[in-house]
């Protein structure tokens, strides 16, 4: 197959580098796009997939990664996300060893430094898609397209949408997964080195093998095998509607090879789930509860083209849509139906442009955008399965570099008709998604920032209300901490989560009796929350119903067997208990009320705590260890009020 160099390539408004400059210089773009986030936090979802997962600390067996999701949760459990990524949890485990423990810098530096040789390799990728795979007498490799690869490389390099998967530290699962998509496909372009009659099996089952190791970083990595399929239909066979039969034989073997290698793994992948997929509920993803099947499309569809806006101006970015954040389309009348029939629209017009263009570099560099862009968010579309999510702008990190190819493209044409600024105007896109993506990696350094963020983004979501609350609790704000609480349960009166904090809250602030309605709402939307059921039981102990509080403990250790604070909770319950009834038989045993004073004591109840030490010792004075323990509450109680006064 004969490849020409495309025309719009020389027009588009950059120098012409050579092979190393051009990378040095997306390396250095994306550096400088993220770079402040080295030193950043472990925020949001880090908190589960890296504090609390016990499979990155080095004394839990390493076979423990093979056998756990993601978060650390055994994958037979139901209560699994059965996001099964050990290669990435394994890295986790590495920053751990090398750090000593849990220190984010090195987690982040890690990531900043996928994202730098990511956005090097598509260099090569999209020289590939634009110009084919050519090469010299000798076989070097040869470029058709070098600024159009390298623009196209510039605009991946500083996506803002790219935040997410790079300054978070849980998207190492993305940027690995990109690392090995890009290896295999490079790979499989390898398996035609010899020609286009020619190719390797060896190389074949080499990029299969990447597929394999991508699908152990993160699920989608087994999108690679359409683009390569796409790949070998479009570029190698050069197939289009006239010329069917040329090669045919050829590509259907590799197709096949293809067909066979991502079934097994899928069969392997799906054997691993153990016990079928994860279950997730109507806040994750309320279109996909819809019963509507109409409506469940159309929802589908708009969720489309609001992740086509994020990735055509990433301004409104979000760490979190769900919860209210993209209200259902319920009606034809819905003024927002329009978007998903805009997408469509935009979408139909590229494909055929890249379908029956008379130009041959645009048909080819249309049809591989799309390529780009559709396959890899296939997983993410609801089409095959439900997610469990409305939109996740980490899932965007591969579709993106198809919008990259097709942005360059564009840029190209309008640099052939528009000669007037085109230098001025690329430079400035170019510089506005580099300060966004330095704005926004910023945000996400910290969670008080991250939160705060998302409340302009998304002021109907309950979850960005709640976590600003949880952060403002954290940091000793609970004033602050309560009014987001209780507009997160007000945007979402089941939302059991916020309940149970808020509830905690008004406990310490001794306002029992709303705490119990609240506690008692959460442990009636969800029966098996073990944590609400135990803190309800400490409110009514602390209300006096000690019957019903002894119940509410037996509950949440019903629902959540090795559960110390709980037991310890109800032995602090049976034992008041016992000195109260024994005070009722006989008021004047100076024991009961001393002990009694010494349970108030260390509960905080300071004024209980006092009557009974006097009390017990009005009785007897000479009660050991009594005066000494009344005499530190005193010194306590003085304390207090000098710091009151």
């Amino acid at each position: 197959m004969v490849l020409s160099e495309p025309y719009w390539d020389h027009h588009i408004p950059l120098p012409k580098l050579g092979p190393l400059q051009s990378r040095l210089v997306t390396a250095f773009v994306a550096l400088v796009c993220f770079i402040n986030s080295y030193d950043g936090d472990f925020v949001f979802d880090d908190s589960e997939a890296i504090i609390n997962n016990k499979d990155l600390n080095p004394d839990t067996p390493l076979s423990n990664i093979w056998k756990n999701d993601f978060w650390g949760s055994n994958l037979s459990s139901n209560s699994s996300h059965k996001s099964y990524r050990p290669l990435t949890v394994l890295t986790f485990r590495i920053n751990y060893l090398l750090a000593g423990g849990l220190h984010p810098i090195g987690f982040h530096v890690l990531n900043v430094a996928l994202h730098c040789v990511i956005s090097v390799l598509m260099i090569d990728v999209f020289a590939i898609l634009i110009g084919g795979l050519v090469h010299d007498g000798r076989g070097a490799k040869l470029s058709l397209s070098p600024k159009a690869s390298f623009l196209a490389a510039l605009f991946f390099a500083s996506h803002p949408v790219h935040t997410e998967s790079v300054a978070g530290i849980v998207g190492r699962a993305d940027l690995l997964c990109a690392l090995f998509f890009q290896l295999s496909f490079l790979v499989y372009c390898k398996a035609f080195q010899g020609g286009d009659k020619k190719f390797s099996v060896l190389w074949i089952f080499g990029s299969i093998l990447l597929c394999a190791v991508a699908m152990l970083c993160k699920e989608q990595g087994i999108t690679v095998l359409g683009v390569n399929a796409a790949y070998d239909i479009l570029m190698v066979c050069n197939l289009n509607i006239y010329e069917l039969a040329h090669q045919l034989s050829g590509l259907l073997m590799r197709l096949a090879l293809l067909f066979l290698g991502g079934s097994f793994l899928l069969y392997a992948r799906w054997r691993i789930m153990g016990t079928g997929p994860p279950s997730f509920t109507e806040v994750d993803n309320p279109a996909s509860f819809a019963e509507n099947v109409i409506l469940r499309i159309v929802n589908y569809n708009y969720y489309y083209s609001l992740n086509a806006w994020l990735l055509l101006c990433p301004w409104w970015l979000c760490f979190d849509w769900s919860m209210g954040c993209v209200p259902l389309i319920k009606s034809a009348t819905d003024w927002r139906i329009v978007w998903p029939l805009l997408l469509w629209c935009c979408l139909m017009g590229l494909v055929y442009q890249a379908l029956c263009s008379q130009d041959s570099n645009k048909r080819r560099t249309l049809t591989f955008g799309l390529v780009l862009l559709v396959i890899p968010f296939l997983p993410a579309s609801n089409l095959f399965f439900r997610v469990g999510f409305v939109i996740a702008e980490r899932v965007l990190y591969l579709s993106s570099a198809g919008y990259c190819l097709i942005l360059a493209y564009a840029v190209g044409f309008c640099s052939c008709h528009w000669k007037k600024h085109k230098v001025s105007a690329t430079l400035t896109l170019l510089c506005v998604n580099v300060a966004r993506s330095a704005q926004r990696s910023q945000q996400w350094r910290s969670e008080q920032s991250l939160f705060a963020s998302a409340l302009s983004v998304c002021p109907l979501n309950a979850k960005v209300h709640y976590n600003v609350g949880k952060n403002l609790a954290d940091r000793g704000n609970q004033s602050a901490a309560v009014k987001y609480y209780r507009e997160a349960v007000r945007l979402h009166p089941k939302y059991v989560h916020a309940m149970n904090n808020l509830g905690n809250i008004l406990k310490e602030r001794n306002e029992l009796k709303e705490a119990e309605v609240l506690l008692s709402a959460a442990v009636n939307i969800q029966p098996d929350f073990a944590a609400a059921w135990m803190n309800l039981g400490i409110v009514q102990n602390s209300l006096k119903k000690f019957d019903k509080a002894e119940q509410s403990y037996w509950n949440a250790i019903r629902f959540r067997k090795k559960y110390p604070d709980c037991y310890y909770n109800l032995g602090r319950l049976e034992s008041e208990g016992f000195f109260l009834n024994a005070l009722k038989i006989n008021p004047n045993v100076a024991s009961c009320h001393g002990n009694l004073a010494v349970l108030y004591h260390r509960w905080g109840k300071l004024d209980l705590a006092k009557r009974h030490y006097e009390l017990s010792l009005r009785l007897d004075p000479s009660a050991p260890g009594t005066k000494e323990n009344y005499n530190m509450l005193k010194r306590k109680l003085e304390l207090r009020q000098r710091t009151v006064g």
